[in-house]
């Protein structure tokens, strides 16, 4: 069961305090993992920010410092190579930082029919948006529970609540995102760590460009909006398993769950072939 809604109302508190606390953000270079870097910097996190663009890596790590006086390291690092997230986690103890939050920002989309995609590029998109999770949730998940100060956001998507033509790999790798976070949200649920799939709609970010499904039709939210929302429900002295960042992505999300499939598996794909 997946709770739709991700306006805490009852049991709400102050805003979360991570200072000293170590943050590992994938995919920081740009878009939502930019803003969790900000957010968690304001904070007083320090930071371990993973991306493939190094230059952006390091003029985001330059201004956290200054503007917020924390650590920042950037790691210029492809996480759907084969053996990435073992890599990413070596580097880390190299320095050794312990790990309080981590989240798993990284991922891309492909827009087409599946006998018509690239194979090599299909393989990258389940190692990087399901095996670089798995394996940085395993790794990092008994220093963070032990610690208790920091959260586990796994990115998951609208997109994971009903299947995708069009878009199947990747709706099915944010449907195991999401059944995989409320997992480990449970198994952890006695310790202090916060755990959520965060499930956005369309964003404002470079997603839609890489997946080549712009459309000037769709209804944004920016990176802020989204972050902002997951850190209300973070907050709260009862954080939900899943987050649906926006009203209009939770109505969907709520609908998709009660609609019978033969209704909800056409009509998705009628909206992507638009």
């Amino acid at each position: 069961m997946h709770p739709a809604s991700a306006e805490p109302t009852i049991g709400a508190s102050m805003a979360r305090d991570h200072a000293g606390t170590t943050a590992v953000i994938t995919g920081a270079s740009s878009g939502l993992g930019a803003e969790f870097a900000r957010t968690l910097a304001a904070r007083g996190a320090n930071l371990v920010l993973v991306a493939r663009r190094e230059g952006r890596l390091t003029a985001l790590a330059r201004e956290l410092e200054t503007s917020y006086g924390v650590a920042a390291d950037p790691v210029a690092l492809d996480l759907a190579r084969p053996d990435a997230a073992v890599e990413l986690t070596a580097s880390i103890r190299e320095r050794g930082l312990t790990v309080d939050s981590l989240v798993n920002n990284a991922g891309f989309g492909m827009h087409g029919a599946l006998a018509e995609a690239d194979a090599a590029r299909l393989d990258e998109q389940v190692r990087l948006n399901v095996a670089a999770v798995v394996s940085l949730t395993r790794a990092f998940l008994p220093e963070m529970t032990a610690s208790g100060r920091g959260i586990l956001v796994n990115l998951s998507s609208v997109a994971a609540f009903q299947p995708v033509p069009l878009m199947a790999v990747y709706g099915a790798t944010k449907a195991f995102v999401l059944s995989f976070t409320e997992a480990v949200a449970f198994e952890t649920r006695t310790s202090g760590l916060r755990v959520t799939a965060l499930c956005p709609g369309p964003t404002r970010t470079e997603f839609f460009r890489v997946a080549g499904t712009e459309h000037r039709r769709r209804a944004y939210e920016t990176p802020a909006q989204v972050v902002a929302t997951a850190m209300r429900a973070l907050d709260a002295r009862r954080t939900p398993a899943t987050i649906v960042s926006g009203r209009r992505n939770r109505a969907m999300a709520q609908a998709a769950r009660i609609m019978p499939r033969s209704i909800v598996v056409p009509l998705t794909g009628r909206i992507m072939a638009d």
